[in-house]
């Protein structure tokens, strides 16, 4: 037979295979309505499982495993179709369209903020980008940030969470885990370093350069170069008060132009980062969740079922409906050997139904499930 013909063949069946996959989903949806009225989830493993390894065996040694893969992906689209058909809706959800309803319309101009570090950090500069006249209170360690929010000292706090070249800030994914919180806001900000030594000092002369591991790393290239000891600190900007305040004629710190006023230090050079292009996202973060009028991203932890295809189950359903996963980080979890927590940000609005429908769907698929947030993000 020849390739037209072949093609026209192939047609034919994908036009029986819609209209029996329309029957199929039809019927998906009947379930879905007798499992509401029923009071039963819409995911029932046991049957999947029954179900998966009966079409194994109906499709044979050669086809079995191509056969597992697609009606696993047809599970995932029926189980996806019958919660939209049986009307479910989660407590999440339901959590989740109240605060949309009583969140402000517009995001405050001043409130107390907490950031990490000293005058003059990178955190100042996003909050100062995000609020328009905020109280900001500082901080030694992240920790300390999230702390801040907890006890009701700060309403808000700002905090890096990854970089354009050096990746994510782990220390801050760790301590989502410990601490509870909602994102209500990002932003990226360009950041550009700057070598800054006390007046007198020249390049030939130093021997160690001070500043936050993120960016000694940004600037390992530039550092290379000089033939210096790079030391981290709590922050970029705490290097360079570091720096001042010790007088050397022989260290100089990685941190912002505005640390040199600041600070009364000199910049021996400009824009050090290896690559142009270097932005940092910041989160706003809130014990209380509000939900800001236009919010299209969102931010959730979970961890799966140690066991394969946990996590395709999860990344299935997003496709299925059609939600846009812009980022995912895996972190090791505490006292368990080779498994890991995943963090999500999705692009959807919160006012789809699809989102909606999502956030209860992830709870059941997930061993622990916890929602971060739904903000827009700043550039």
């Amino acid at each position: 037979m020849e390739l037209k013909e072949l093609r026209q063949e192939i047609d034919t069946l994908d036009t029986q295979l819609v209209e029996l996959f329309k029957k199929r989903m039809q019927v998906c949806g009947k379930i879905g309505r007798c499992k509401q009225e029923s009071g039963l989830p819409v995911l029932d493993s046991g049957r999947e499982r029954d179900k998966l390894a009966q079409i194994s065996a109906l499709a044979g040694d050669e086809m079995g495993s191509y056969a597992r893969a697609l009606w696993s992906t047809m599970f995932e689209l029926s189980r996806a179709y019958q919660g939209a058909a049986s009307g479910q809706t989660s407590a999440l959800a339901e959590k989740v369209r109240a605060a949309i309803e009583n969140t402000p319309r517009l995001f405050p101009s001043c409130a107390a903020v907490a950031c990490q570090g000293v005058e003059g950090s990178y955190s100042q500069q996003a909050c100062e980008k995000l609020f328009t006249a905020p109280n900001i209170l500082y901080f030694g360690n992240f920790d300390s940030v999230f702390s801040a929010i907890e006890s009701g000292l700060c309403q808000y706090g700002i905090l890096p969470i990854e970089n354009s070249t050096a990746g994510s800030v782990n220390k801050v994914y760790d301590l989502m885990m410990q601490h509870k919180f909602y994102i209500v806001r990002s932003m990226r900000l360009k950041v550009d370093h700057c070598l800054l030594a006390n007046p007198g000092v020249q390049l030939k002369d130093l021997k160690e350069v001070y500043s936050h591991e993120q960016a000694l790393s940004q600037c390992a290239g530039y550092l290379k170069s000089l033939g210096v000891k790079a030391i981290a600190c709590e922050n970029t900007a705490e290097a360079a008060r570091r720096v001042a305040e010790s007088g050397r004629t022989d260290a100089a710190a990685i941190a912002s132009r505005s640390c040199a006023a600041i600070y009364g230090l000199t910049a021996l050079a400009d824009a050090i980062q290896d690559q142009d292009s270097n932005y940092t996202r910041f989160i706003c973060i809130s014990r209380r969740l509000e939900i800001y009028p236009g919010a299209d991203r969102t931010s959730v932890m979970l961890v799966t079922a140690h066991k394969p295809g946990a996590l395709y189950k999860i990344l299935s359903r997003c496709n299925a409906l059609g939600i846009n996963l812009v980022k995912l980080e895996s972190r090791p979890l505490p006292g368990r050997q080779f498994e890991f927590m995943f963090y999500f940000d999705l692009e959807t609005s919160v006012y789809a139904e699809q989102f909606t429908q999502l956030l209860g769907e992830l709870e059941e698929l997930c061993e622990r499930f916890e929602y971060l947030g739904s903000y827009t993000e700043a550039v």
